[in-house]
Protein backbone atom coordinates (compact mmCIF):
# COMPACT_ATOMS: atom_id res chain seq x y z
CA UNK A 1 0.00 0.00 0.00
CA UNK A 2 2.85 2.28 0.64
CA UNK A 3 3.95 1.73 -2.39
CA UNK A 4 1.36 2.98 -4.22
CA UNK A 5 1.09 6.20 -2.11
CA UNK A 6 3.98 7.22 -3.24
CA UNK A 7 3.10 6.38 -7.20
CA UNK A 8 0.50 8.82 -6.41
CA UNK A 9 2.27 11.37 -5.31
CA UNK A 10 5.10 11.51 -7.89
CA UNK A 11 1.94 11.34 -10.24
CA UNK A 12 0.03 14.75 -8.84
CA UNK A 13 3.15 16.30 -8.74
CA UNK A 14 3.51 16.85 -12.20
CA UNK A 15 -0.44 16.75 -13.17
CA UNK A 16 -1.84 19.23 -10.43
CA UNK A 17 -2.67 22.65 -12.10
CA UNK A 18 -0.01 25.63 -11.63
CA UNK A 19 3.81 23.99 -12.82
CA UNK A 20 5.67 23.36 -9.87
CA UNK A 21 8.07 25.44 -10.50
CA UNK A 22 6.55 28.25 -9.41
CA UNK A 23 2.80 27.42 -9.49
CA UNK A 24 1.86 30.60 -11.22
CA UNK A 25 2.14 32.57 -14.64
CA UNK A 26 5.34 34.85 -14.85
CA UNK A 27 4.79 38.55 -14.55
CA UNK A 28 4.54 40.34 -17.42
CA UNK A 29 3.41 37.79 -19.51
CA UNK A 30 0.95 39.74 -22.03
CA UNK A 31 3.08 42.83 -22.66
CA UNK A 32 3.12 43.44 -25.96
CA UNK A 33 6.03 42.21 -28.46
CA UNK A 34 6.87 42.73 -31.78
CA UNK A 35 5.56 39.80 -34.68
CA UNK A 36 7.85 37.68 -36.28
CA UNK A 37 9.92 36.96 -33.09
CA UNK A 38 11.25 33.69 -31.69
CA UNK A 39 11.79 32.71 -28.49
CA UNK A 40 14.10 29.26 -27.14
CA UNK A 41 13.36 29.32 -23.26
CA UNK A 42 15.85 26.92 -21.20
CA UNK A 43 15.41 26.21 -17.75
CA UNK A 44 16.07 24.69 -15.10
CA UNK A 45 13.64 23.52 -11.98
CA UNK A 46 14.45 22.28 -8.37
CA UNK A 47 11.30 21.48 -5.92
CA UNK A 48 11.37 19.91 -2.41
CA UNK A 49 8.04 18.86 -1.40
CA UNK A 50 8.03 18.04 2.22
CA UNK A 51 4.51 16.65 2.63
CA UNK A 52 1.86 15.35 0.52
CA UNK A 53 1.53 16.59 -2.94
CA UNK A 54 -1.52 14.71 -4.23
CA UNK A 55 -4.46 16.43 -4.27
CA UNK A 56 -6.53 12.97 -3.58
CA UNK A 57 -4.67 11.82 -1.08
CA UNK A 58 -3.25 13.72 1.78
CA UNK A 59 -0.62 11.76 3.70
CA UNK A 60 1.86 13.27 5.87
CA UNK A 61 5.40 12.49 6.09
CA UNK A 62 6.04 12.52 2.10
CA UNK A 63 9.89 13.84 0.93
CA UNK A 64 9.88 14.43 -2.51
CA UNK A 65 13.06 16.12 -4.80
CA UNK A 66 12.66 17.50 -8.29
CA UNK A 67 14.71 18.11 -10.56
CA UNK A 68 13.93 19.40 -13.77
CA UNK A 69 14.96 20.71 -17.39
CA UNK A 70 12.73 21.87 -19.83
CA UNK A 71 13.11 23.49 -23.28
CA UNK A 72 10.25 25.67 -25.07
CA UNK A 73 9.75 27.48 -27.80
CA UNK A 74 7.43 30.72 -28.58
CA UNK A 75 6.38 32.64 -32.02
CA UNK A 76 4.72 35.89 -31.98
CA UNK A 77 3.00 36.67 -35.05
CA UNK A 78 -0.90 38.88 -35.72
CA UNK A 79 -3.93 38.07 -35.92
CA UNK A 80 -6.61 40.43 -36.81
CA UNK A 81 -4.00 43.04 -36.16
CA UNK A 82 -3.58 42.16 -32.90
CA UNK A 83 -0.80 40.47 -31.19
CA UNK A 84 -0.65 36.24 -30.92
CA UNK A 85 1.47 33.48 -29.96
CA UNK A 86 2.31 30.05 -29.23
CA UNK A 87 4.29 28.08 -26.85
CA UNK A 88 5.61 24.48 -26.58
CA UNK A 89 7.62 22.76 -24.46
CA UNK A 90 9.12 19.75 -23.36
CA UNK A 91 10.46 18.73 -19.66
CA UNK A 92 12.79 16.27 -18.34
CA UNK A 93 13.04 15.38 -15.33
CA UNK A 94 14.38 13.41 -12.33
CA UNK A 95 12.32 12.84 -9.45
CA UNK A 96 13.53 10.68 -5.71
CA UNK A 97 11.26 10.37 -3.04
CA UNK A 98 10.48 8.42 0.10
CA UNK A 99 7.88 8.37 3.37
CA UNK A 100 8.99 9.15 6.39
CA UNK A 101 9.21 6.37 8.94
CA UNK A 102 8.71 3.53 6.38
CA UNK A 103 11.23 2.10 4.12
CA UNK A 104 9.44 3.40 0.84
CA UNK A 105 11.62 5.18 -1.76
CA UNK A 106 12.26 5.08 -5.16
CA UNK A 107 13.85 7.33 -8.16
CA UNK A 108 12.80 7.64 -11.82
CA UNK A 109 14.22 10.02 -14.43
CA UNK A 110 13.08 11.02 -17.91
CA UNK A 111 10.26 12.81 -20.20
CA UNK A 112 7.16 14.73 -18.28
CA UNK A 113 3.95 16.01 -20.02
CA UNK A 114 4.80 18.35 -22.96
CA UNK A 115 2.49 21.92 -23.08
CA UNK A 116 1.28 23.84 -25.36
CA UNK A 117 -0.21 27.50 -25.36
CA UNK A 118 -2.13 29.35 -27.66
CA UNK A 119 -2.40 33.65 -26.47
CA UNK A 120 -3.99 36.63 -27.79
CA UNK A 121 -3.87 40.36 -26.85
CA UNK A 122 -7.87 42.11 -27.37
CA UNK A 123 -6.69 45.02 -25.60
CA UNK A 124 -4.19 47.02 -25.85
CA UNK A 125 -2.00 45.06 -28.18
CA UNK A 126 -1.56 45.97 -32.03
CA UNK A 127 0.67 43.45 -33.78
CA UNK A 128 3.85 45.95 -34.82
CA UNK A 129 6.97 45.26 -35.97
CA UNK A 130 10.21 45.72 -34.06
CA UNK A 131 10.60 48.74 -35.51
CA UNK A 132 6.92 50.09 -34.88
CA UNK A 133 7.30 48.82 -30.84
CA UNK A 134 10.60 50.86 -30.76
CA UNK A 135 8.17 53.80 -30.69
CA UNK A 136 5.58 52.22 -29.01
CA UNK A 137 4.00 53.24 -25.35
CA UNK A 138 2.80 50.73 -23.32
CA UNK A 139 -1.05 51.11 -22.29
CA UNK A 140 -3.49 48.66 -20.25
CA UNK A 141 -4.25 45.17 -22.18
CA UNK A 142 -6.73 42.47 -21.59
CA UNK A 143 -5.64 38.93 -23.00
CA UNK A 144 -6.72 35.55 -23.57
CA UNK A 145 -5.02 31.89 -23.83
CA UNK A 146 -5.41 28.23 -23.62
CA UNK A 147 -2.74 26.48 -22.05
CA UNK A 148 -3.11 22.05 -22.74
CA UNK A 149 -1.06 20.03 -21.22
CA UNK A 150 -0.86 16.69 -23.07
CA UNK A 151 0.09 13.08 -21.43
CA UNK A 152 3.24 12.64 -22.88
CA UNK A 153 5.19 11.80 -20.22
CA UNK A 154 6.38 8.43 -18.90
CA UNK A 155 3.83 6.64 -16.74
CA UNK A 156 3.47 2.94 -15.83
CA UNK A 157 0.57 2.14 -13.15
CA UNK A 158 2.51 -0.73 -12.48
CA UNK A 159 6.02 0.99 -11.42
CA UNK A 160 6.21 3.68 -8.11
CA UNK A 161 7.21 6.99 -9.38
CA UNK A 162 6.53 7.92 -12.83
CA UNK A 163 6.68 11.49 -14.60
CA UNK A 164 3.55 11.64 -16.78
CA UNK A 165 0.23 12.31 -15.51
CA UNK A 166 -1.95 9.78 -17.87
CA UNK A 167 -4.55 12.49 -18.42
CA UNK A 168 -4.79 15.56 -20.51
CA UNK A 169 -5.66 19.47 -19.04
CA UNK A 170 -6.93 22.48 -20.26
CA UNK A 171 -6.63 26.22 -18.64
CA UNK A 172 -8.54 28.95 -20.17
CA UNK A 173 -7.31 32.52 -18.84
CA UNK A 174 -8.13 35.69 -18.78
CA UNK A 175 -5.09 38.34 -17.66
CA UNK A 176 -5.08 42.09 -17.40
CA UNK A 177 -1.93 44.09 -17.66
CA UNK A 178 -1.36 47.58 -16.51
CA UNK A 179 1.53 50.19 -16.54
CA UNK A 180 1.26 52.56 -14.42
CA UNK A 181 3.88 55.10 -12.04
CA UNK A 182 6.27 57.95 -13.74
CA UNK A 183 7.68 56.35 -17.01
CA UNK A 184 5.84 53.30 -16.60
CA UNK A 185 7.86 51.74 -14.67
CA UNK A 186 5.49 49.90 -12.23
CA UNK A 187 3.16 47.30 -13.80
CA UNK A 188 0.38 45.24 -12.01
CA UNK A 189 -0.93 41.49 -13.77
CA UNK A 190 -3.93 40.45 -12.20
CA UNK A 191 -4.99 36.35 -13.99
CA UNK A 192 -8.08 34.42 -13.57
CA UNK A 193 -7.93 30.84 -15.03
CA UNK A 194 -9.16 27.19 -14.32
CA UNK A 195 -7.97 23.98 -14.88
CA UNK A 196 -10.10 21.45 -16.10
CA UNK A 197 -8.64 17.42 -16.74
CA UNK A 198 -10.01 14.72 -18.22
CA UNK A 199 -10.43 11.19 -16.24
CA UNK A 200 -7.31 8.89 -15.63
CA UNK A 201 -8.53 5.46 -16.10
CA UNK A 202 -5.46 3.79 -14.91
CA UNK A 203 -5.08 5.18 -11.45
CA UNK A 204 -3.48 3.26 -8.92
CA UNK A 205 -3.44 0.21 -12.06
CA UNK A 206 -7.35 -0.03 -12.67
CA UNK A 207 -9.50 2.91 -10.78
CA UNK A 208 -10.72 6.10 -12.43
CA UNK A 209 -9.78 9.23 -10.83
CA UNK A 210 -11.64 12.14 -11.64
CA UNK A 211 -11.10 15.91 -10.30
CA UNK A 212 -13.34 18.90 -10.15
CA UNK A 213 -12.13 22.02 -12.19
CA UNK A 214 -9.28 24.46 -10.60
CA UNK A 215 -10.08 27.58 -10.56
CA UNK A 216 -7.39 30.47 -9.53
CA UNK A 217 -6.55 33.90 -9.13
CA UNK A 218 -3.45 35.63 -9.38
CA UNK A 219 -1.41 38.84 -8.67
CA UNK A 220 1.62 40.21 -9.77
CA UNK A 221 3.15 43.72 -9.15
CA UNK A 222 6.36 44.46 -10.60
CA UNK A 223 9.01 47.55 -10.84
CA UNK A 224 11.86 48.24 -13.98
CA UNK A 225 14.51 49.22 -12.15
CA UNK A 226 16.14 49.93 -15.19
CA UNK A 227 15.44 48.68 -19.21
CA UNK A 228 17.52 45.84 -18.79
CA UNK A 229 16.03 44.86 -14.83
CA UNK A 230 12.81 44.32 -13.49
CA UNK A 231 11.11 42.33 -10.73
CA UNK A 232 8.02 41.21 -9.43
CA UNK A 233 5.98 40.11 -6.37
CA UNK A 234 3.94 37.24 -7.03
CA UNK A 235 0.65 35.63 -5.57
CA UNK A 236 -1.59 32.87 -6.41
CA UNK A 237 -4.78 31.57 -4.57
CA UNK A 238 -6.57 28.17 -5.75
CA UNK A 239 -9.37 26.45 -4.45
CA UNK A 240 -11.87 23.50 -5.13
CA UNK A 241 -10.50 20.47 -7.10
CA UNK A 242 -12.38 17.49 -4.98
CA UNK A 243 -11.18 14.38 -6.60
CA UNK A 244 -13.07 11.08 -6.96
CA UNK A 245 -12.13 7.87 -7.19
CA UNK A 246 -14.50 5.38 -9.10
CA UNK A 247 -16.82 7.98 -8.46
CA UNK A 248 -16.11 8.39 -4.69
CA UNK A 249 -15.76 11.23 -3.78
CA UNK A 250 -12.44 12.03 -1.63
CA UNK A 251 -13.57 14.92 0.44
CA UNK A 252 -10.18 17.02 -0.23
CA UNK A 253 -11.52 20.56 -1.63
CA UNK A 254 -8.26 22.39 -1.48
CA UNK A 255 -7.32 25.56 -0.54
CA UNK A 256 -3.88 27.16 -1.75
CA UNK A 257 -1.92 30.38 -1.34
CA UNK A 258 1.35 30.48 -3.37
CA UNK A 259 3.80 33.57 -2.89
CA UNK A 260 7.16 33.95 -4.71
CA UNK A 261 9.00 37.17 -6.59
CA UNK A 262 10.79 36.98 -9.72
CA UNK A 263 13.80 38.69 -11.28
CA UNK A 264 14.42 39.24 -14.85
CA UNK A 265 17.98 40.63 -16.21
CA UNK A 266 18.42 41.21 -19.99
CA UNK A 267 21.53 40.57 -20.86
CA UNK A 268 21.52 41.93 -24.44
CA UNK A 269 18.43 42.65 -27.06
CA UNK A 270 18.71 38.47 -27.49
CA UNK A 271 19.35 37.13 -24.45
CA UNK A 272 18.08 37.18 -21.06
CA UNK A 273 18.15 35.52 -17.24
CA UNK A 274 14.78 34.66 -15.15
CA UNK A 275 15.18 33.80 -11.46
CA UNK A 276 12.11 32.69 -9.82
CA UNK A 277 11.32 31.64 -6.50
CA UNK A 278 7.94 30.23 -4.87
CA UNK A 279 6.55 28.60 -1.48
CA UNK A 280 3.26 27.26 -0.79
CA UNK A 281 1.84 28.93 2.69
CA UNK A 282 -1.24 28.03 2.41
CA UNK A 283 -1.94 24.32 1.28
CA UNK A 284 -4.85 22.61 2.61
CA UNK A 285 -4.57 19.46 0.55
CA UNK A 286 -2.76 20.56 -1.97
CA UNK A 287 1.15 20.58 -2.32
CA UNK A 288 3.75 22.13 0.21
CA UNK A 289 5.94 22.78 -2.15
CA UNK A 290 9.26 25.23 -2.02
CA UNK A 291 11.04 25.74 -5.32
CA UNK A 292 13.03 28.04 -7.76
CA UNK A 293 13.91 27.96 -11.25
CA UNK A 294 16.63 29.69 -13.82
CA UNK A 295 15.27 30.33 -17.27
CA UNK A 296 17.65 31.54 -20.01
CA UNK A 297 15.80 32.75 -22.88
CA UNK A 298 17.60 33.55 -26.70
CA UNK A 299 15.07 35.79 -29.11
CA UNK A 300 15.63 36.46 -32.11
CA UNK A 301 13.45 37.65 -35.70
CA UNK A 302 14.39 36.21 -39.12
CA UNK A 303 13.76 39.76 -39.77
CA UNK A 304 16.59 40.79 -38.86
CA UNK A 305 19.23 38.71 -39.86
CA UNK A 306 22.17 40.19 -40.76
CA UNK A 307 20.92 44.17 -40.27
CA UNK A 308 21.71 46.40 -37.29
CA UNK A 309 19.52 44.89 -34.03
CA UNK A 310 16.38 46.90 -32.87
CA UNK A 311 15.75 46.77 -29.08
CA UNK A 312 13.06 44.71 -28.22
CA UNK A 313 11.18 44.00 -24.82
CA UNK A 314 12.39 40.38 -24.08
CA UNK A 315 10.32 38.61 -21.56
CA UNK A 316 10.01 35.02 -19.92
CA UNK A 317 6.98 33.59 -20.30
Amino acid sequence: MNKGLLACFAFAFFCTPGKVSAQFNDARAYDNTPIGVNQLELSYTYVRSNASVDPSLAVAGANLNLNQGTIGYTHYFGVFHRLAWVEAAVPLAGLDGSIAGTNVQGSISGAGDSSYRFAMLLKGGPALSIEQLASYKPSTSLGLSLAITAPTGLYDSNKILNLGSDRWSFTPEIALSHPFGPDQKWEFDAYGNASFHTDNTSYHGKETLRQEPLPGLEGHISYSFSERIWASLDTRYSFRATTFVDGVSQDNAQQNFVLGSELNISLNPQNSLTFVFAKAIVHQNGPTATGFSIKYDYTWSWSIRGAKRTKMRTNSR
